[in-house]
């Protein structure tokens, strides 16, 4: 081979050689592009599918994740008062191992804190063991604590639910465990919402109407040494709730253990049988259901009738035998009511009942609710259940009955919650036309005029109806003579725009007690011997709608 071929075929080998290099250097990397790719592509694809992931937990998880919050939105009254709020505040604490001289950081916690149990503080410094000095500490002892430069002491931030009205709205506001979860009241019933949103909670009270309403509840007790006491103010258009109080009550910002054997909220979750301002129902349903009319006579009524085993007699022997359907209630007459309630029949008695919310367990902002007891219809049920004995049911039901039964027959709702609505229009009707209006102008003789049982009650100018129960309290299974006294008003008769009920549990006479006529005569009377509505829970809603009357006559 010459020289010419053998560089011929060295360059032809070279050329093949270079090719093929080429081709596996252009492989290898189509193939390192290939898994870059394919890394690239999967974890975009992990990437994406992550996002789809939790974007689809985001609605599932939504409620948990802001469950968790130590946030709680404010609650606020109806003109903006701030009734639970929560706040950043400071816990302070001494870690004794830190302690340089513990005789002077007593002598300056003694300046500080004058009212606390030195021995105690002692016996944990000794101890050798962290300990709190103070919890939510306002700012001046904060700032008093750290001009000392003491490294022992120790501060901690914490989100604290406060309560700046303290134990007005107890009841109603209910309370929060250590962890933040709404334990009772609108706290619990609106655990989420509270949690979810920043926006307050606007309530339907009124702070001020609250207030008087709970002192004069206060008052009483010290004139009636009463067991406890409820008060309920209802809007009768749109069933709003501008206040209720039930006694004893507790402060909401001291957390206390609460028994309900005493702190049980008497508004809502007391079950009682009322008595006699179940009468007005009875004339309502008389006249919805055409079988009487106000002046349809009732003669010979006798002073004592007997249903099975039972004896159903007149509170008074002086209620006379002839009474017009309106003069029944007037004076309150057991038989009358009855004869009325005969003329009904069970059936519609009972639907009647019903649409207004009494025979069963009522819907509410606060799950503290009672349910009425059950029981079997029957004619001497029916007899009973006429003049509100042997029948159960709450305050809050009774207030709202009262506001249908006065505001032409609309069913509405009874609220804690300030809402836009207060067009009648839009609830249901039960009542007939003109059944209110008589109804109403019944109620306002039995506070006006010297036959009805509620004259405490009539204050001048504010044109107050209404109707007083006196009923025996059930313990343990059997009737006591303890008493359960209601007055349930509504004002002003010829339009109706307040019910306001008032219960005396257990109320005791009081015979130096001076009663005060509020009709303009200026009469008094000195002591009483009959424990009745009409000589306490009257006496107590007249002095009410004395104090928050021109309130509501300015403000609403």
């Amino acid at each position: 081979m010459n020289k010419d071929n053998k560089k011929f075929f060295l360059e032809d080998y070279s050329d093949k050689f270079d090719f093929k290099h080429n081709k596996a250097i252009l492989k290898i990397s189509f193939n390192r592009i290939a898994f870059i790719f394919f890394i690239f592509t999967s974890l975009m694809f992990i990437f994406c599918v992550k996002l789809i992931y939790l974007s689809s937990l985001d609605n599932i998880e939504k409620k948990n994740i802001k469950s968790n919050s130590e946030f709680r939105s404010t609650i606020i009254d109806r003109n903006g008062n701030i009734l639970a709020k929560s706040v950043i505040t400071k816990n302070i604490g001494i870690n004794p191992k830190e302690v340089i001289d513990k005789n002077k950081l007593l002598i300056n916690l003694r300046l500080i804190f004058p009212k606390k149990d030195f021995e105690k503080i002692k016996k944990k410094l000794e101890k050798g063991k962290f300990f709190y000095i103070e919890k939510k500490i306002s700012k001046d002892k904060h700032r008093k604590l750290f001009l000392l430069g003491d490294k022992s002491i120790k501060e901690e931030q914490k989100i604290t639910r406060i309560y700046p009205q303290g134990s007005l709205f107890s009841h109603i506001l209910g309370q929060i465990d250590d962890n933040n979860n709404g334990i009772s009241g609108l706290e619990k019933h609106y655990d989420y919402e509270l949690k979810s949103t920043k926006n307050s909670l606007k309530l339907s009270l009124d702070t001020n109407i609250q207030y008087l309403i709970r002192n004069e509840l206060i008052k009483s007790q010290e004139i009636f040494n009463n067991l406890g006491s409820a008060a309920i103010l209802m809007q009768t258009n749109n069933g709003e709730i501008l206040s209720m109080v039930s006694l004893p009550d507790f402060d909401l910002n001291k957390r206390e253990r609460i028994q309900d054997a005493v702190y049980i909220n008497r508004a809502t979750k007391g079950v009682y049988e009322l008595g006699s301002v179940f009468k007005t129902f009875t004339l309502a349903a008389g006249l919805n259901e055409n079988v009487v009319d106000l002046d349809t006579n009732f003669v010979n009524l006798e002073k004592k009738i007997t249903c099975g085993k039972n004896t159903i007699g007149e509170y008074d022997d002086k209620i006379p035998s002839n009474l017009t359907a309106e003069e029944i209630l007037i004076r309150s007459g057991n038989i009358g009511t009855v004869r009325i309630a005969q003329k009904i029949g069970i059936e519609k008695y009972k639907v009647f009942l019903e649409n207004l919310g009494l025979l069963n367990k009522i819907e509410f902002d606060i799950e503290e609710v009672g349910s009425p007891l059950t029981f079997q219809w029957g004619k001497c049920k029916l007899a009973t259940s006429s003049y509100g004995h042997g029948i159960t049911t709450t305050a809050l039901q009774l207030s709202n009955a009262y506001a249908i039964i006065s505001n032409g027959g609309y069913k509405i709702r009874p609220t804690l919650i300030k809402t836009k609505n207060s067009d009648k229009r839009k609830y249901e009707k039960i009542l007939k036309v003109g059944v209110s209006e008589s109804v109403n102008k019944v109620l306002r003789k039995v506070v006006s005029t010297k036959e009805g049982t509620a004259g405490f009650a009539n204050v001048k100018g504010f044109e107050v109806a209404g109707k007083t129960g006196t009923a025996q309290k059930s313990l343990n299974g059997k009737y006591s003579n303890k008493k359960i006294n209601t007055f349930v008003s509504i004002f002003p008769a010829s339009n109706p725009k307040y019910v306001l009920l008032v219960l005396l549990d257990e109320p005791e006479v009081n015979k130096d007690y001076v009663y005060n006529f509020r009709d303009g005569t200026g009469f008094k009377y000195k002591g009483n011997w009959r424990n009745t509505a009409g000589w306490t829970t009257v006496e107590i809603a007249g002095k009410i709608i004395e104090k928050i009357g021109p309130i509501l006559a300015t403000k609403y």
